[in-house]
C-alpha cells in the first residue's frame, strides 16, 4: 500500500515481492493506494508536483503484474481515521489481506501514527503477515525516491530522473487547440495543459511521443520530436502548457491521447524578438533534438 508516485524502481521492488508472494500462496496481488493524493488535500494551493496522475499509475502497476487495484477516496474526513482503525476496517474488514508488504518509511492513520510496528502486531491479532522492506538504491547508493526524482525535473535533469524511473518521465494528456501559430511558421505543434502535472524546468526537450488507448492516433508507434515546456513569453504566453512538434508526422491529433516522454534537456525558454528568429531557433532545436534522439537515449539501470 502507498500513494505511488512516480512508480519508481523502489516501488516497483515492492509491487514485485508482493507479487512474488502472492503466486506462491496462489492469491492475487493488489495494491491499495489513495485519491486524490494526500498532499493535495492538506495543502490545495501548493504547486503541483504529481509524476504520475492516477490514470497513469493505474497503467503502469497494470504493467507490473497487479490483478486488483484498491483506490481509497481520500478526504480529511478519512485523514481523521486513526492508525488502529484503518487498519481493522480497511486492510482487514474491506479488503481481507492475508499479507502485506509496505517499505521501511510507510506511515498511515491520523497523525501518521501507523508504521511497520504497529502492523505487525496488529497482523498477528487479526490473522495477516507483513513484509517491510528495506531502502531500495540504485548505482552510488542512491535511495529511488519521488523526492529525487522531482529534484531532478525541476533541475532540467530528464535522463537521470529516467535512470531512477526505470522509464523516461511522461507527460500525458489529450491534444488541445491551440492559436494554430505553429502551423504558420512551418512547425504545427500538440499542446498539451499540464494540469496537476510536477512542472519541470521551463524550455525545449527532445521527446518520444506515443499514442493511448483505442484512439492512439499513431497505431502503436513512437515518434521522435521537439517540444516546449513553459509560458510562450515571445507570443505572450500566460498559463505554461506542453507544445509538441511530432517529426514527419501529419496526423490530425486534436482532441487524441498523447504521451509525451521527455528524454533530454535542450536549452531553457526565452522570449524572442519576433516570430522569423523563433522559427529559426526551432528548427536549430529540432535538428539537435534529431541528433540526440538518433543516439542510443536510454540504457537500463544507466
Amino acid at each position: 500500500m502507498g500513494n505511488f508516485d512516480g512508480l519508481h524502481r523502489g516501488h516497483a521492488a515492492l509491487v514485485s515481492h508482493a507479487r512474488d508472494l502472492a503466486r506462491t500462496h496462489g492469491r492475487p496481488t493488489a495494491v491499495l493506494t489513495f485519491e486524490p493524493h494526500p498532499r493535495t488535500v492538506f495543502f490545495p494551493a501548493a504547486e503541483p508536483f504529481r509524476l504520475t496522475p492516477f490514470r497513469v499509475k493505474e497503467r503502469e502497476l497494470a504493467n507490473l503484474g497487479v490483478d486488483l487495484l484498491f483506490v481509497r477516496h481520500f478526504d480529511m474526513g478519512f485523514s481523521a481515521k486513526s492508525a488502529e482503525d484503518f487498519i481493522t476496517e480497511v486492510i482487514v474488514g474491506a479488503i481481507g489481506a492475508s499479507h502485506v508488504v509496505v517499505g521501511w518509511d510507510c506511515t498511515f492513520g491520523n497523525r501518521r501514527r501507523g508504521n511497520p510496528d504497529l502492523l505487525r502486531a496488529t497482523g498477528r491479532r487479526h490473522g495477516f503477515d507483513v513484509t517491510v522492506l528495506e531502502p531500495v538504491r540504485g548505482k552510488d547508493a542512491i535511495v529511488y525516491s519521488s523526492t529525487q526524482i522531482r529534484q531532478l525535473l525541476k533541475a532540467g535533469k530528464p535522463r537521470e530522473a529516467a535512470a531512477l524511473l526505470g522509464r523516461f518521465w511522461e507527460i500525458d494528456g489529450r491534444v488541445a487547440t491551440g492559436d494554430r501559430r505553429g502551423r504558420t511558421i512551418g512547425f504545427p505543434t500538440a499542446n498539451l495543459g499540464l494540469d496537476d502535472y510536477l512542472r519541470p524546468a521551463l524550455g525545449v526537450y527532445a521527446v518520444r511521443v506515443s499514442g493511448d488507448g483505442p484512439d492512439d492516433p499513431l497505431g502503436g508507434r513512437t515518434v521522435d520530436g521537439v517540444a516546449n515546456i513553459g509560458l510562450r513569453p515571445t507570443v505572450g504566453g500566460l498559463v505554461p502548457r506542453l507544445e509538441a512538434h511530432l517529426f514527419d508526422m501529419q496526423v490530425d491529433l486534436y482532441g487524441r491521447h498523447l504521451r509525451v516522454a521527455l528524454v533530454e534537456f535542450i536549452r531553457p525558454e526565452r522570449k524572442f524578438a519576433g516570430l522569423e528568429v523563433l522559427k529559426a531557433q526551432i528548427a536549430a532545436d529540432a535538428e539537435d533534438a534529431r541528433r540526440i534522439l538518433a543516439r542510443d537515449a536510454f540504457v537500463d539501470g544507466a
